[in-house]
């Protein structure tokens, strides 16, 4: 299967049945190739209309760009921020979800919250992404393809945090806002996730 069996619990999860769970409609724990390809088709807009703006001015400038969306997606999120996902807890060596499809599970999983300083790395990163092909705009005066660029990835985010981030499981994300009481309920089927965070609570 390309994706999680949608009706068996994840590994983290002590319910014997999806079937039991009370928020199975208010979180989401199982994704689809429909998830995916919804993803795509939001992210890859404002990377490609930023991929033709570096190379309007000169494609040897792209290689840069590219092997650090590569780095960053493919390996530092995933340590930063992947590595805390319930998801990560799956045996396989790759991930199986919607944003990070493929990339490989090299790090330990880690229950819990975030560090500043993974998170630092985490925003960082994006800025990066998202901030390479901006000189290029501005140096060549590409005012449209810059205005296109920007709604496109303004509507990535707005997108990202009002339908997907908000029923993500990955609490420790800082663009998480899963409402509260569903946290709650999820820490009481995945007793692993809760007792890590209980630990940073303890120790903040």
């Amino acid at each position: 299967m390309m994706f999680f069996d949608p009706e068996k619990p994840l590994a983290t999860c002590e319910l014997d049945s999806c079937d039991d769970c009370t928020i199975h409609s208010n979180l989401h724990c199982h994704f689809s190739a429909k998830d995916w390809i919804h993803f795509l088709f939001i992210a890859f807009p404002p990377i490609l209309l930023g991929g033709a703006g570096i190379n309007n001015i000169n494609g040897w400038l792209l290689i840069p760009w590219i092997i650090f969306l590569v780095a960053f997606f493919g390996f530092i999120e995933i340590r930063v921020m992947c590595s805390h996902c319930p998801h990560y807890a799956e045996s396989l060596k790759v991930l199986k979800c919607w944003a990070n499809y493929g990339s490989p599970k090299i790090w330990k999983y880690r229950p819990g919250p975030m560090t500043l300083i993974e998170k630092a790395v985490f925003f960082s990163g994006l800025t990066i992404v998202w901030g390479y092909p901006l000189p290029f705009f501005i140096f060549d005066k590409q005012l449209l393809l810059s205005a296109v660029y920007s709604m496109t990835t303004i509507g990535f985010f707005m997108t990202m945090i009002n339908y997907m981030c908000s029923q993500c499981m990955n609490f420790a994300c800082p663009l998480n806002h899963v409402d509260d009481n569903v946290r709650v309920q999820f820490f009481k089927y995945n007793p692993i996730v809760a007792k890590a965070w209980e630990k940073w609570k303890e120790g903040s």
